[in-house]
C-alpha cells in the first residue's frame, strides 16, 4: 500500500531542479553580523554559538574553493555521482560589498560538482545592490536564499538581540521573491518567554509570506553564549521541549503551515561538547521516523488547518 505523504519534503524540493541527488556543504566566506560588529549591536544572537552549526572543515582559515573541494572530496567518496550546493551559513553572507559578494559567489560556482548555491543571511543586509546581484545569479544557476527569522515576535527578537524586527523579516522576503529568487525561511520553536500559541501562530504568520522553503528547529542552550546567562538569570523563561512534546508541537506547527511550502528541517542536534541542554540522544533519521509514525497515528497533514487569510 502506498504511503500517504503527509508534508512537502526538502528533497522534493530538490527534485524540481535537478535530476540526481545534491548535498549542501557549508562555507564559512568570513563574514560577520550588523549586531557582532556594533552597526547595529553588538554581541550578535544571544542563542548563537557558531561552531553549534558549522562543520569542522569551516573552522580554520581557508578559500572558499578549499572547503568547497575538500567537501566534495569527502561525500564523493560515497557518493560519486553527487552534486553539490554550497552552502553559505556561517553569519550573515550578504553583509559585504556587492564586489566582494559576486567575487565569492563565483568562485564557489566555479568549483567542480557544485551547480548552485544556498546563501543564508539576516532581513536587514538587502539593498538593491546585493538583490540585484543575486537576481542575476538565480537566473543562470540554482539559488536559494535563506533568511534568520528565527520569530515573528518583536519582543522576543529584541530579547535575543536579532536588532530587527520581524517586519523586516516580511519586507525583505517579498522582495527577494518579488525578483524571483527561492526565499527560504529558518525559525526556532520555544524561544524564552513565548507560549504554546504564540510558538504555533509563527505559523500562521509565515504562511502569508512568498517563502519556498521553511526550517525550523528546537530551542537549545549551548555553551559560550550569552543566552546561558540569560538562562542563569531568568530560567522562568525558559522551556525545553522533551522529544515526545516536541514531535507533537512540530506536528501542531505543521498543519498550521502553508500546504505549498517545502519543510528543509524539525529538528537540529548540535555537538555534545557545546550542547547544554535538552540532550535528547536521537539522531535526525530517528526523530523524522518517530515524527511520521506520529503523523499517522493522529492522521495529520501540512496545511490542514491552514487558514489562507
Amino acid at each position: 500500500m502506498a504511503t500517504i505523504k503527509r508534508y512537502n519534503e526538502f528533497q522534493d524540493f530538490l527534485k524540481l531542479h535537478f535530476s540526481g541527488k545534491v548535498q549542501k556543504i557549508s562555507v564559512n566566506a568570513g563574514f560577520t553580523c550588523p549586531n557582532r560588529d556594533g552597526s547595529k549591536a553588538q554581541g550578535g544572537c544571544t542563542y548563537c554559538n557558531n561552531h553549534s552549526f558549522s562543520p569542522e572543515y569551516t573552522h580554520k582559515v581557508k578559500t572558499v574553493t578549499q572547503q568547497l573541494s575538500e567537501g566534495v572530496q569527502f561525500f564523493s567518496g560515497k557518493y560519486p555521482q553527487m552534486n553539490f550546493l554550497a552552502y553559505f551559513q556561517s553569519y550573515t553572507n550578504t553583509y559585504d560589498d556587492v564586489n566582494k559578494l559576486r567575487e565569492l559567489y563565483e568562485e564557489a560556482l566555479q568549483v567542480d560538482k557544485v551547480v548552485g548555491l544556498v546563501i543564508s543571511t539576516r532581513p536587514d543586509c538587502l539593498g538593491d545592490d546585493v538583490l540585484d546581484l543575486l537576481e542575476e545569479i538565480s537566473k543562470k544557476s540554482f539559488l536559494l536564499l535563506e533568511f534568520g527569522i528565527e520569530s515573528t515576535i518583536d519582543s522576543t527578537l529584541e530579547y535575543i538581540n536579532r536588532a530587527h524586527t520581524f517586519a523586516e523579516s516580511a519586507d525583505a522576503i517579498r522582495r527577494s521573491a518579488a525578483r524571483g529568487i527561492n526565499v527560504g525561511g529558518h525559525l526556532i520553536l520555544g524561544l524564552p518567554g513565548e507560549s504554546h500559541e504564540q510558538i504555533l501562530s509563527h505559523a500562521d504568520e509565515l504562511s502569508k509570506l512568498p517563502l519556498t522553503t521553511v526550517k525550523m528547529h528546537q530551542l537549545q542552550l549551548h555553551k559560550h553564549t550569552k543566552m546561558l546567562q540569560q538562562y542563569d538569570e531568568q530560567p522562568e523563561l525558559f522551556h525545553f521541549f522533551e522529544i515526545d512534546e516536541y514531535i507533537d508541537l512540530a506536528i501542531d506547527f505543521v498543519e498550521r503551515l502553508n500546504p505549498n511550502f517545502f519543510i528543509e528541517r524539525f529538528v537540529s542536534q548540535a555537538p555534545k561538547n557545546l550542547l547544554i541542554m535538552p540532550k535528547w540522544g536521537t539522531k535526525n533519521a530517528d526523530f523524522i521516523h518517530q515524527l511520521d509514525r506520529r503523523m499517522e497515528e493522529r492522521d495529520a497533514r501540512q496545511g490542514a488547518r491552514y487558514q489562507n487569510i
